[in-house]
């Protein structure tokens, strides 16, 4: 026996060629799996509740994605709705997928499952000590649980699962671990663990694992005794390095990756070439834990921030370009203080230098004079007014702050007019914590009537 993953893309909202999921149901996919979301674009969109993908091109891939499950009669299942998981996410997916299955006249059956946490629930089980901190992240206080915008708890694949198993066409998921949105079908069908799992987190991204990224995504098909990994789409490769490579991808060990309900163990895995596209990968392991564990992902606001940037391309200011930028910094704050009455532990100030060290600071080894910098001033506040304020106190010194020895006034050149941007409220990730649960315990799980929307 074998069942056959189809994963069109990355992200859903990234966009995929629709010729390639034709392609991985000639192949006989049994399911398509696709993630929704992710954290590596910081903590705004978990603070906010507000999705990173735009609607439009979110609905262009679930109509895909929808006409395709409803034609072959096999699961779509999605990850992360809404980019971080919050109810609000899963619901903003939900109602995209509403629209379509009404137009297109689909009957599928819609299963959402929310993720997102009350604190006063989270207190209780951190009163029993059921929460525990992943290094490094120090013991939990229930103040910041208090502190966050939203929390949201990371499902493994037994949620998934659960609303398949209940008749689900189309699991609307809210924050699920990337490999669990892959690996539930496979394992409610009998698939070994530790095959399954494996080949979750190398799909997890689509055709990352491919010699070509951008061309759409994979197939994975999982055995009794390993996986086979092959593109979507035919002048695409898997070689063994490619598949092997995603095992370093988000990951603090490229032998191990911990799910809610273990370990996958890869050391002893081989990658062997069947042909010229298609990779096996065999020697996989699951390693179950002795506590299941779910982990939470919290965000709070840090403030309110206003960016203003100025570019410089005057060779004598780009010479000592850092002594420019102390001096601005210092500037700043003397003229804040002055005018506003504000001392530095009143508000925050970042100065970055793009073209100079804004991506590495410290560790950059390329101290040559650039041809030019962007100057990136970002202010942090407890309220919008006051960064604001800041922001337009700096606005001279950014436009014509010579260094200590020039003898003339210098222009700079702001990007936009006017130069300061109300950037709204900022966040902070503060939870890197584990909580003891059941598989489904912090979950909600809503099936819906197969014939809501179809015509």
């Amino acid at each position: 026996m074998t069942v056959r993953v189809l994963v069109p893309t990355g992200m859903l909202g990234g966009g995929f060629p629709p010729e390639t999921v034709a392609r991985g149901l000639d192949l006989g996919a049994d399911v398509i799996a696709v993630d929704g979301g992710s954290t590596d674009s910081g903590p705004y969109y978990l603070g906010s509740g507000i999705a990173k993908t735009a609607a439009a091109a979110v609905a262009r891939d679930l109509r895909v994605l929808l006409r395709a499950a409803a034609t072959a009669g096999i699961p779509l299942i999605v990850g992360s709705c809404g980019t971080s998981g919050t109810d609000s996410g899963v619901d903003w997916v939900a109602g995209i997928v509403r629209g379509i299955l009404a137009e297109e006249g689909l009957s599928l059956r819609v299963a959402t499952i929310y993720s997102e946490q009350q604190a006063a629930d989270l207190k209780e089980h951190l009163q029993q000590g059921r929460v525990h901190p992943l290094p490094p992240a120090g013991e939990l206080d229930p103040e910041t649980l208090e502190s966050c915008r939203h929390i949201v708890a990371m499902m493994g694949h037994e949620p998934i699962a659960e609303a398949l198993t209940a008749g689900a066409d189309v699991v609307l998921a809210g924050r699920a671990t990337d490999t669990a949105v892959a690996a539930a079908f496979p394992l409610l069908h009998g698939m070994p663990a530790g095959p399954t799992w494996h080949a979750a987190k190398i799909v997890e991204c689509g055709g990352q694992c491919t010699t070509n990224p951008r061309a759409g995504g994979v197939l994975a098909t999982i055995d009794a005794t390993g996986f086979t990994i092959e593109p979507l789409d035919p002048a695409v490769a898997c070689t063994p390095a490619s598949v092997a490579a995603h095992m370093l991808y988000e990951t603090v060990n490229p032998f191990t990756m911990r799910e809610p309900a273990g370990t996958i163990e890869v050391a002893d895995a081989r990658y062997t070439a069947l042909d010229d596209r298609r990779v096996r990968v065999e020697g996989s392991r699951f390693e179950p834990a002795a506590q299941y564990t779910n982990k939470l992902e919290g965000a709070r606001i840090t403030g309110y921030e206003t960016m203003s940037f100025t570019a410089i391309r005057d060779p004598h200011i780009l010479g000592q370009i850092t002594t420019w930028a102390t001096l601005l910094r210092r500037m700043i704050t003397t003229w804040v203080r002055d005018t506003l009455g504000l001392g530095p532990e009143e508000y925050a100030l970042d100065i970055r230098l793009y073209g100079y060290d804004a991506i590495l600071g410290d560790l950059d080894p390329d101290t040559r004079p650039p041809r030019e910098v962007g100057v990136m001033l970002l202010v942090n506040a407890p309220d919008q007014q006051t960064a604001t304020a800041v922001a337009k106190v700096a606005n001279p010194l950014m436009l014509h702050l010579p260094t200590p020895d020039m003898d003339y006034l210098p222009s700079l050149a702001f990007a936009t007019s006017p130069a300061e941007t109300e950037r709204g409220a900022a966040y902070e990730f503060v939870l890197n914590h584990v909580v003891d649960a059941a598989p489904t315990s912090l979950f909600r799980i809503h099936l819906e009537d197969r014939d809501a929307y179809g015509k």
